[in-house]
């Protein structure tokens, strides 16, 4: 394995991709069809700007495999997307998937762009052009989009609104993180930072520590970190680190959270606002007991992992830590709950939307919080179950966990 750049984090998922199969008695025609997507879309996107001018953006959708059912997935706006990232996500909401046990496969998609540089009217022109693009690939039994970075309810608003002119019929089921109004579920927004809490509260619970007055560090303070520091505000802990693009904020007795979330904006920074901070890199290597980090790739590596001094690592971003370091933090005894498990509550309840647009039938937000609670304890139970019986770090146990629905799936359709 050293020799595979485990920052590559298509190469690195495939990976696990494999080793999770092989320890499941599947055959190398299995992990063939499995390490890949079984098809991606590159699309180019000619959009009016406000200046008159016509700017080309590309945009691509990544559908992993869909044996169990239609693919599910976010879209992202941001400038570092690329095909290879898409990919390895479409990957990790199989995974996620295959964890909550929802008859989905994992999707992707993501445009190259930045919204923070574009207009209400470009965003718009954008979003609309993105669906017209992949329409004859997506729909509410095909291929589901749902927000990801830098997309919002608003977003996904206009991106059904136009899927609906295309088919010429009303369709809230062809995607999900919608406004409440245009058939968004209760609890959509929050679904990924409650999920992660309900992770928190499980791990706290293996290792004995009281969620009162326990040490929280969040790196990333967009919508699933800024949501998970008011929740576990809430519950009596002390959040003592959180951070954003422009640096990190530390307070050894605990942060003023709802002073933060007022003061925080559209796009989650609000350490510019204070002229004492600390860097990322130093808010990762606090002393804590649980760490969060719910920003971007990579950001635990082999070279800070034998520095990290949390009990427990929750993963509420995708792929924050890297194969090497995954090994490391276990060796030294560190409880790690994978991304593919920790994050799994905004599919989830995009899963509950997608349902209740089905059945023209919708739930309260206490429904979707403990229907929530259930998938993601019992996700939990079986990935430490397996952690503990076949004697594997949590990443590869989620990994077995999540693939295993859909091979069998692959192996009853007779595709291997």
């Amino acid at each position: 394995m050293a020799d595979i750049n485990s920052h590559d984090i298509l190469k690195s998922t495939q990976i696990v991709i494999e080793l999770a199969l092989r320890k499941l008695g599947h055959q190398d025609s299995m992990i063939e069809l499995l390490k890949e997507p079984m098809r991606v879309l590159t699309v180019r996107i000619p959009v009016r700007m406000d200046d008159g001018s016509t700017k080309v953006f590309t945009g691509y959708r990544s559908q992993h495999n869909d044996a169990v059912g239609p693919t599910k997935g976010g879209v992202r706006f941001h400038p570092g997307v690329s095909e290879l990232e898409v990919k390895a996500l479409s990957i990790w909401m199989s995974l996620k998937c295959g964890i909550a046990d929802l008859p989905y496969g994992g999707g992707k998609g993501g445009v190259i762009c930045d919204p923070r540089q574009m207009s209400f009217g470009e965003l718009e022109r954008l979003s609309r052009g993105y669906v017209r693009a992949v329409s004859q690939i997506v729909g509410p039994t095909k291929d589901i989009p749902a927000p990801d970075v830098m997309t919002n309810s608003q977003i996904m608003a206009w991106m059904m609104d136009e899927y609906s002119r295309i088919r010429e019929f009303d369709s809230p089921g062809f995607i999900t993180g919608k406004p409440l109004v245009l058939g968004g579920s209760k609890g959509r927004e929050t679904a990924t930072a409650r999920g992660v809490v309900i992770m928190i509260e499980e791990a706290l619970k293996l290792r004995s520590i009281d969620m009162l007055g326990a040490k929280i560090v969040i790196q990333g303070f967009g919508n699933a970190g800024s949501y998970l520091a008011k929740f576990m505000h809430e519950a009596g802990a002390r959040v003592i680190g959180i951070s954003d693009v422009n640096g990190a904020l530390y307070n050894e007795e605990g942060l003023d959270i709802p002073y933060l979330l007022d003061r925080r904006d559209s796009f989650g920074n609000v350490t510019n606002l204070f002229p004492q901070t600390i860097t990322n890199e130093q808010l990762l290597e606090l002393e804590c007991d649980v760490l969060v980090p719910a920003a971007i790739e990579n950001q635990i590596t082999e070279t800070n992992a034998p520095n990290i001094r949390a009990q427990i690592v929750v993963e509420a971003a995708n792929g924050p830590t890297t194969i090497e370091a995954t090994q490391i933090l276990t060796q030294r005894g560190i409880l790690l709950v994978p991304d593919v498990l920790a994050s799994a509550g905004g599919v989830i309840v995009s899963y509950f939307e997608w349902v209740q647009n089905n059945q023209g039938y919708y739930w309260d937000e206490e429904e979707v919080d403990k229907k929530l609670k259930v998938m993601m304890i019992r996700g939990f139970e079986q990935v430490y179950d397996i952690h503990k019986t076949r004697n594997v770090d949590m990443r590869l146990a989620a990994y077995m966990t999540g693939v295993r629905k859909m091979a069998e799936a692959v192996r009853y359709r007779g595709w291997v």
